[in-house]
Parts: C-alpha cells; structure tokens; sequence
C-alpha cells in the first residue's frame, strides 16, 4: 500500500501564500508612494523662455475677467480674422496631451453662434521639462500634433477656434509648474494676470521669432 505523504495541512498553504500576497501588495504600495513623493517634492527646474504662442511680431490682447480662473489668459488677435489664426509652441517640449476636453460644441467660422460645449473643446498639453507645461484650449480642429511628439518654440501646433465653453474665437492659455497654474511669463517678463477678481487686458507683441 503506498501512503500520501504531505508537508503540512492545506489550510497553513493557503495562509502562506496570502501572508505572501499581502506582503508584496505592502511593498508595492510603499514603493508607489517614495516615487510619488520624490515626484511632488522636487523643486521644479528653472522656469523656461516662455514666449507667447502666437506668430512673430504680431501685436495681441491678453486679458481675463471675473469668474475666469486665476492665472488664466485669453488671447485675441488685434488684426485679421481670429478664426483660424495660427496657435505656437511657447517653448520647446513634448506633447503630453492631443485631443478633446469635455465637448466640442457648435461653433465654427460658418455659424458662430451656435451652442457652446463644455470644457476646452479641442487643446494640447506640453510638458517642457522640470515640471513646467503650457496649456492651449479651444482650438478650432484637432491638434496638428500628437501625443508623445517633440515640438520646438514657434511649431505650430494648432489653430485659434471657439471649441468647448467658448464664447467667441480665441485661445484659453495655461503655464503650470507642477500642478499649479502660475503666472505666465512672456520673453522673460511676467504678464501681470494673476487674479480673476477683475476684468484686465493688456497689449503685447510676440518674440516668438525663429
């Protein structure tokens, strides 16, 4: 007759191997969170020429109003049809996001006044290195980029429009270091929207020049 020989009851097995699991879940968890906190607390890198993301020597207003969002800039053309105009990289970098926030909406040149969307309609996102990015929203068609693709100050990378909650052409601009939105600087000058609590505009001329 040949006897079953076993190490040990089937139950002491299971509680091993869940002992196990539940330590390596233990680990990963702790690892997870050093890399995040490495992330979070280090110092972002030196804040990049930023200029602004429209052609060469051409004059824009700049502006925001109550209720827009600190730090947050809209860009109107002073010349030219708005629709269209071409939208530029504000410094060299890596597009991290090409595509849609929230909906599109209705209006385009031939009927500028048809329903809003919700959020930044068509935008992109572009990460500069050191923890820095720029945001442009409410583009006309899909970006002229893609996520993961290189792109240098004064590429284009889309076209002024009115997607999402807009009321009329133009670009919504973001500069962020980390995850704050900041005050956007301009060829190395700050351009003084730092608050929503009243309506502001200024004029300014790009040098984002070849």
């Amino acid at each position: 007759m040949l006897w079953t020989v076993t190490s040990g009851h089937p139950r002491s097995h299971r509680r091993a191997r869940r002992r196990a699991r539940w330590a390596l879940l233990c680990l990963g968890v702790v690892i997870a969170l050093a890399v995040a906190a490495v992330f979070v607390l280090r110092p972002p890198g030196p804040r990049p020429l930023f200029q602004m993301p429209v052609a060469c020597g051409e004059t824009w207003q700049i502006g925001t109003y109550p209720g827009h969002g600190d730090y947050d800039v809209d860009f109107f053309p002073l010349s030219g049809d708005p629709w269209g105009q071409p939208v530029l990289a504000s410094a060299d970098g890596t597009v991290t996001v090409a595509g849609i926030n929230g909906s599109l909406g209705g209006r385009t040149p031939d009927n500028p006044d048809g329903p809003r969307g919700r959020g930044g309609g068509y935008w992109v996102k572009i990460d500069h290195g050191g923890r820095w990015e720029t945001q442009y929203l409410h583009l006309l068609e899909p970006p002229l980029v893609a996520e993961g693709q290189r792109v240098s100050q004064g590429d284009q990378i889309g076209r002024v429009g009115s997607t999402g909650n807009s009321g009329a052409p133009h670009l919504h601009y973001e500069q962020r270091q980390g995850w704050q939105k900041v005050e956007t600087w301009f060829d190395g000058a700050p351009s003084g929207i730092t608050t929503d609590e009243a309506e502001y505009t200024a004029r300014l001329t790009s040098n984002n020049c070849p």
